[in-house]
């Protein structure tokens, strides 16, 4: 258990049944009555909220998470496979909860998966990931005083802007927090 006042970011408890990573938290008093203000994010769903806590809350469970690092191996139209590289075993991750991960991933790619308990939680990607530009439209000579960008799209089938003088075959690296361009590899 975890008492109010000893939460700190990154720490995850079980709030009203729902699993709450801490992402901010400040300590306010204000007309002599002392809580928490707390910004988490629900694990399983994303939504963040923000709520006040006083000091004479309950305490919560202190919930741990598992980090596995485990292997991309396929997508097989509705579910995403991974391996888990010390046992070999596989899992599948339903393709509706990797929206915007599936942008990113590569065959053969090794990513960290975050569980509870056995449940699954969500798959963390790498900062920055190597894509190679399978499309993209000639660049136009002249326009290099403004950061001019053209369209591209890389190995994935995921579409992003790039500089001018990007072409189709190079590698590129890509945010995988932004989706944006980062630089070439």
């Amino acid at each position: 258990m975890i008492n109010v006042n000893d939460l700190k970011n990154g720490v995850v408890i079980e709030y009203d049944g729902k699993l709450m990573q801490i992402l901010e938290f400040m300590h306010v008093l204000q007309n002599k009555v002392a809580y928490v203000r707390v910004k988490m994010k629900d694990l399983r769903t994303g939504a963040v909220t923000e709520t006040a806590l006083k000091g004479s809350d309950s305490s919560f469970k202190r919930c741990f998470i598992d980090k596995r690092d485990m292997q991309y191996l396929y997508n097989s139209g509705d579910a995403y496979a991974f391996m888990d590289m010390e046992t070999y075993d596989q899992i599948e991750i339903p393709a509706e909860r990797l929206n915007w991960e599936k942008n990113f991933l590569l065959e053969s790619m090794v990513v960290s998966i975050t569980m509870y308990e056995n449940e699954i939680l969500g798959v963390v990607l790498p900062d920055k990931v190597e894509l190679e530009v399978t499309e993209t439209e000639p660049a136009v000579k002249g326009d290099t005083k403004t950061n001019a960008q053209k369209d591209a799209v890389v190995e994935t089938g995921f579409a992003v802007k790039v500089p001018m003088f990007i072409e189709k075959g190079e590698k590129i690296i890509l945010s995988t927090q932004t989706g944006k361009y980062a630089g070439r590899a």
